[in-house]
């Protein structure tokens, strides 16, 4: 990224907006290959924390971490058909390694199936060797036309979950298991709410029967497609031959799912939460908590400060003094509300006296001055109020910008206006129409919400689907 600039105003470009603040913050930069992203130690510890909460979900429910290789032969992609065209317009492909022409071309990794598949095939022989619950951490190559950080890059890193089952039904709650951990995840660490549903058919995952995704809307009326966990149905079983002995001595296929959830969760935060300040990160996520700035950086303030932060740390929080001596409180108070911490703490030459603290919340800009005593006796409720009060902040976009069309002109309407969102509608699932709409608005479906009893917003026939359709990132 070039030169640092100060902030422009976040309801002015957005995209301008973004991408200073990624550098202001010192969250990335930009990476010497087209679409490539580094991300520095403070945006990278954000995902350390995602990527701690959801690996304990992972285990408390079986699922193993492994590694496979980054380096796929295109043969493997070729064996399924949607796969392979799905991919083909993103696919990195290495042709020559060691100064020679490979005798097979090799994929750099879009995403596992393939590679693990071909693992399955050896690993299960009976019924006995399953289910398998398998998932890595690493990264992935898409060649991406049109990049942002975080939200769309030619390399991100994710997990991504693989599991073979002996029955379909296990398989599909094992899908659903996935998608409510990933709810549960941006909820509560990320601050986040958003609609879940089932795709249509044509924004499905390529290879996959049925794909469950987890839409959060940003203040810019978009919405994100935040996560995804795919019933691969026996597609892939079939095609790399994972079959086995079930409990009546017959062979059978394995039944799979595939999910994934990846660092742009990252970008979506900086959306959702960020203001014309900068950041403003849900406790649970910020890498810093809490940060104390010494009004003068002499001795007796930044003892106090010092004394301070060793009480909150041994709470279990992530507290910093900053206590630099060629910055001015001003350049500090900017500094740290642009990093988003939630909570800052000042402290002057009369909170010394008094033995208090100034306490400053991010998320609102609160400011009290408090006894030592009581910040730290009620520090863990602040920050928890905080949290939920993000959580409540989001639900209610979502709420106010969901808006029903009854039909295609109310829809089409909706779609030019400023504040656009959400549009729910009832809808039989159409690709061509659907193709229709996304060239004609711009916005497509983002998920099935829910059923009943209505009229197809485009067609008039009768529907029993309720989908909410969006423009998206």
């Amino acid at each position: 990224m070039s030169e640092k600039k100060l902030l422009p105003k976040k309801t002015g470009d957005l995209s301008d907006w973004y991408t200073t603040l990624i550098q202001l913050a010192d969250l990335a930069d930009y990476g010497p290959s087209k679409g490539s992203m580094i991300i520095k130690p403070y945006g990278y510890a954000i995902w350390e924390l995602a990527q701690k909460a959801l690996d304990e979900k992972f285990k408390e429910h079986g699922v193993e971490n492994g590694y496979f290789p980054l380096f796929i032969p295109m043969s493997f992609l070729e064996k399924e058909k949607n796969h392979v065209e799905g991919f083909s317009p993103e696919l990195a492909v290495v042709t020559h390694g060691g100064g020679e022409k490979l005798e097979e071309p090799l994929v750099v990794r879009p995403t596992s199936e393939t590679i693990i598949n071909d693992s399955f095939s050896k690993w299960v022989q009976s019924w006995r060797d399953l289910p398998i619950l398998f998932n890595q951490w690493c990264n992935v190559v898409r060649w991406e036309k049109r990049t942002m950080p975080f939200l769309r890059t030619s390399e991100f890193l994710w997990q991504e979950g693989h599991t073979a089952h002996a029955t379909h039904s296990e398989a599909i709650e094992t899908q659903k298991w996935a998608l409510g951990v990933y709810k549960q995840i941006y909820e509560d660490y990320f601050a986040l709410y958003g609609y879940q549903g089932h795709k249509s058919t044509s924004e499905r995952f390529a290879g996959a029967d049925d794909t469950l995704t987890l839409e959060h809307l940003m203040p810019s009326g978009k919405a994100l497609q935040s996560c995804t966990s795919h019933d691969l149905g026996q597609n892939f079983a079939k095609a790399f031959d994972i079959s086995f002995q079930n409990k009546d001595g017959e062979q059978a296929y394995v039944w799979q799912t595939s999910w994934g959830l990846s660092t742009r969760s990252i970008g979506g935060l900086i959306l959702a939460h960020g203001d014309d300040n900068g950041l403003r990160l849900p406790p649970k996520l910020a890498p810093i908590q809490i940060v104390i700035l010494p009004v003068i950086a002499n001795d007796e303030l930044v003892d106090f400060s010092r004394n301070l932060e060793k009480s909150l740390k041994s709470k279990g929080l992530r507290v910093k003094v900053d206590d630099r001596d060629d910055e001015r409180l001003g350049f500090k108070i900017n500094k740290w509300e642009v990093k988003g911490v939630p909570i800052r703490i000042e402290v002057g030459k009369r909170e010394l006296e008094n033995n208090q603290v100034t306490v400053v919340r991010r998320w609102d800009g609160k400011k009290e001055t408090i006894t030592v005593e009581e910040f730290v006796q009620s520090v863990e409720s602040r920050l928890d109020d905080i949290q939920k009060n993000m959580l409540k902040g989001a639900k209610t976009l979502v709420e106010q910008r969901t808006r029903v069309a009854k039909n295609y002109e109310e829809f089409k309407q909706l779609m030019t206006q400023e504040d656009k969102g959400f549009i729910e509608v009832y809808w039989n699932d159409n690709k061509e129409i659907e193709a229709k709409i996304k060239e004609e608005t711009k916005a497509s479906s983002r998920c099935m919400i829910g059923e009943g009893e209505g009229t197809d917003f485009y067609t008039g026939e009768p529907s029993k689907t309720k989908w909410v359709f969006a423009q998206s990132y």
